[in-house]
């Protein structure tokens, strides 16, 4: 008899670890995701991939928003020559911009001049971008995607000293 309730606790044991593992459940976060054409979607973040619905009106058509160039910031005026630490002098510039943007949500983007590798360059104006991006956040602006292009979508010429200052640059646009 000891040895079948012995062997009973155990049984029990073993299925009731498992048991109190999966009454905790999965965390799933809710979410919207703006496409690159200004459309909401409805996101379920559980890491399965392909899971968003578009977010629709009643009448069936998406919520889309338009999206514009709002500012075209020289990063000379921000940043320092090879750095991405942004002054606080600019710092105040770019808060009292997102502040009268009058924006849904914000996209960040940051070029470069073809002085350097490719590499890098993609590497300094994902930094330069997420600065500027760490700064519309700080005052609680929405900001919806942040990236770096580095030296592949050029303003201007690279030939000259004018056409690579146009070409250092970032990028912000609205979504209204």
């Amino acid at each position: 008899m000891a040895k079948v309730l012995c062997a009973a606790a155990i049984a029990v044991g073993s299925f009731a670890a498992p048991a109190a593992a999966q009454s905790r459940g999965e965390i799933y976060k809710p979410t919207i995701w703006i496409d690159p054409d200004g459309c909401e979607h409805w996101a379920m973040d559980d890491g399965a991939e392909g899971y968003m619905s578009p977010h629709r009106r009643r009448d069936g058509t998406p919520v889309c928003h338009r999206s514009e160039i709002c500012g075209v910031i020289p990063t000379d005026t921000l940043f320092a020559t090879d750095r991405y630490h942004i002054s606080p002098a600019a710092r105040a510039q770019l808060q009292t911009f997102f502040r009268s943007a009058n924006a849904f949500g914000f996209m960040i983007y940051g070029h470069t001049d073809s002085r350097a590798s490719d590499e890098y360059n993609i590497r300094l104006s994902n930094n330069r971008a997420a600065a500027v991006a760490d700064v519309a956040q700080s005052i609680g602006a929405r900001v919806v995607d942040v990236k770096g292009f580095g030296e592949r979508q050029p303003k201007a010429t690279n030939s000259t000293a004018a056409g690579m200052q146009q070409n250092r640059r970032v990028e912000v646009y609205c979504i209204r």
